[in-house]
């Protein structure tokens, strides 16, 4: 009796089942492959990752930005803890002077933990960050994470105020340029853009100093803040502040900001509307505008970052009791815990807005999500 073969049925013999995925040997250790990854353990799961990745190339995207941000915020952490262990010095014989005994630097350098390798303490030192726990400062003896919750509230009010004011004006000064292009008004606001972005936050923090607290007397300074304080009280203490960080941040979005209207400004569709007797007003607002968003808000985001950066700088130049003072304060007496932390932070906000900037500009122009 003949068998036919690739029926997928044949008889029963020794070592066989009586049933054959198929005739084709290749085929049957692919089937039987098949088979064997569908059943292993979390199989689907992967696969519905995979597949869920795949067909999301937006989700796929926004989770390599969060990964890449999650190995720089830690490769910076590195990079921070070691460079302030290779200052010179040893912070126990400061912190008890030159006319300390060996044995009572030693007692110190045990009791801060600095007789320990230098893994043990990063290891130790961000696994207390990963939980909020900063440490405690050499200098005070209290606890970083509760100084910092205490100034903290100062300087996410100082720019968030900078950025509510610096934003919708660098968005509307460079409409206003775009629709007066190469006439006085852009003439004027691309010298203004100009000068200053060319001036550095502390040049400009003391030349308001000088006008408008001690030549006019129209605020007071230092700029200082409490707890309780009247909001209006301290929307007053934070003007000159908020001043210099809004004229260092808006020029660069204001410029920004024509650059990517006048480009979307040289579309076809734009020319069609000029043809069809559109206001340049409504072009702008209607067409162009929207159309520009994609860039407009990654660089707004890009500089909202640099207001992490430029906050140190200003809140040192007008003694704003915040983050920036906080640290600038640590280093001055070596209070190397509270110094990492601080730096820490910052980096982690940086690398945040910047990984949002990213996000962004990926969600307002399709052309990112597919690159190929």
């Amino acid at each position: 009796m003949s068998v036919e073969t690739g029926s997928g049925v044949g008889p029963a013999g020794p070592g066989t089942a009586g049933v054959l995925p198929s005739g084709d040997p290749i085929a049957s250790a692919g089937s039987l492959g098949g088979m064997l990854v569908s059943l292993a353990p979390g199989a689907d799961d992967r696969s519905a990752l995979g597949r869920f990745m795949g067909d999301n190339p937006l989700a796929a995207m926004i989770v390599q930005r969060l990964a890449l941000s999650l190995l720089l915020l830690v490769a910076v952490s590195v990079v921070l803890f070691l460079g302030i262990q290779a200052l010179p010095g040893d912070f126990a014989q400061t912190y008890l002077g030159q006319s300390a005994t060996p044995q009572a630097v030693e007692n110190i350098r045990r009791e801060l933990g600095l007789d320990q390798p230098a893994v043990t303490r990063y290891l130790s030192w961000l696994g207390g960050a990963v939980q909020g726990d900063f440490g405690t400062s050499w200098a005070s003896r209290n606890s970083i994470s509760e100084q910092i919750a205490n100034r903290l509230g100062n300087t996410l009010f100082l720019a968030f105020f900078a950025a509510v004011v610096s934003v919708p004006l660098a968005i509307g000064l460079g409409m206003l340029s775009v629709l007066y292009r190469d006439r006085i008004p852009d003439r004027i606001i691309n010298v203004f853009s100009l000068a200053a972005i060319s001036l550095p936050e502390f040049f400009v923090g003391y030349l308001f100093i000088f006008v408008f607290a001690i030549t006019l007397g129209w605020v007071s300074f230092p700029s200082t803040v409490y707890a309780g304080m009247p909001f209006f009280e301290r929307l007053e203490a934070i003007a000159l502040p908020c001043g210099t960080l809004v004229l260092v941040v808006l020029a660069h979005m204001m410029r920004m900001t024509r650059a990517a209207i006048l480009n979307v400004m040289a579309s076809p569709y734009v020319e069609t509307a000029e043809l069809k007797g559109l206001s340049k007003m409504r072009i702008i607002a209607r067409h162009a505008g929207p159309n520009a968003i994609a860039p407009i808000i990654n660089v707004v985001a890009l500089n909202l970052a640099y207001l992490v950066v430029g906050v140190v700088v200003v809140e040192v130049v007008f003694v704003y009791p915040g983050i920036g003072q906080y640290m600038v304060d640590a280093v001055t007496v070596r209070d190397m815990p509270v110094v990492q932390a601080c730096g820490l932070l910052f980096a982690a906000v940086y690398i945040l807005l910047n990984m949002v900037a990213d996000i962004l500009a990926i969600v307002f122009n399709p052309r990112l999500r597919h690159p190929k």
